[in-house]
């Protein structure tokens, strides 16, 4: 998932936004949307998409931040999922040098 957000600690951030990319794992049982080809038996990724968005709308300084908000939304949103990964990374972050991007990885769900 890709966004323009307002994350970070710098002015130029705040104001200018930069991009972001989050990336979502899941680990859940596939074995009923295997058989009845029903949305009703998986996991709705375009609702885990309007949760993520609805958090990268919120201007944090951390990326740290963002991951735990997500994080979180995703555990109340979906409290039966067994565990799952979310990784927040800041394109071309402001470091004083070269950097592609940095990146905050935090795990969740009901057996973390």
């Amino acid at each position: 998932m890709e966004f323009l957000a307002y994350h970070g600690c710098l002015a130029s951030e705040k104001e200018d936004g930069g991009r972001f990319v989050v990336d979502f794992k899941a680990t859940v049982d596939l074995a009923a949307a295997e058989q009845s080809d029903s949305l009703d038996d998986t996991l709705d990724y375009s609702a885990v998409y309007r949760l993520v968005a609805s958090e990268m709308a919120t201007p944090s300084n951390l990326l740290e931040n963002v991951a735990y908000r997500i994080r979180a939304a995703i555990e109340e949103a979906f409290p039966t999922i067994p565990e799952f990964e979310i990784s927040v990374s800041k394109k071309n972050p402001p470091v004083g040098g070269s950097a592609a991007s940095a990146k905050v990885t935090v795990k969740g769900g009901c057996v973390r």
